[in-house]
């Protein structure tokens, strides 16, 4: 006969629930729920990552870059984890504004044309061809999110 120890067990689904539902609700508070421009830019993300490793593994094998370095990894991770850190603090200015997603959304969109140019440089040093419509969906990307860099810099040449 086993012994059964004396006081409360924790059952493991129990704590499973309870790191859904504390997962579930700080998703809900740093970015408003989960939307699908949220999932799109974390598998952008986890792309951009993947591919960056085999690109810099590729690099390294051929000897035309530093190859794989646990720093360079760490730095990348770093700023992947900014990126939602903005994500949420525009969430957060939405909520002060009126909890429209304006914010949220548009630098999601801008953090997502980012992602997408970083894959495509990945794909380009891993040699590999990029079709055009991959590339016009970065440009709509790009001008959802309502900033494009050369949009900014003739704007200031013009106020001179």
């Amino acid at each position: 006969m086993s012994k059964k120890k004396r006081g409360k067990q924790v059952d493991k689904s129990e704590i499973y629930k309870f790191s859904a539902a504390f997962g579930g609700s700080a998703i809900t508070y740093l970015f408003g729920g989960w939307s699908f421009a949220l999932a799109a830019l974390l598998t952008f993300t986890i792309i951009d990552y993947v591919t960056g490793l085999f690109a810099a593994g590729a690099e390294g094998k051929r000897g035309t870059g530093p190859g794989l370095k646990s720093k360079i990894g760490l730095i990348g991770i770093a700023r992947k984890v900014f990126i939602f850190a903005m994500v949420a603090v525009a969430h957060l200015v939405d909520g002060v504004l009126g909890d429209s997603h304006l914010f949220r959304d548009a630098v999601a969109y801008f953090y997502m044309a980012n992602e997408l140019l970083s894959i495509l440089e990945n794909g380009g040093r891993l040699g590999a061809p990029i079709p055009p419509v991959i590339r016009q969906a970065v440009e709509v990307l790009k001008s959802k999110s309502g900033s494009q860099e050369g949009d900014r810099e003739d704007a200031s040449k013009e106020k001179r």
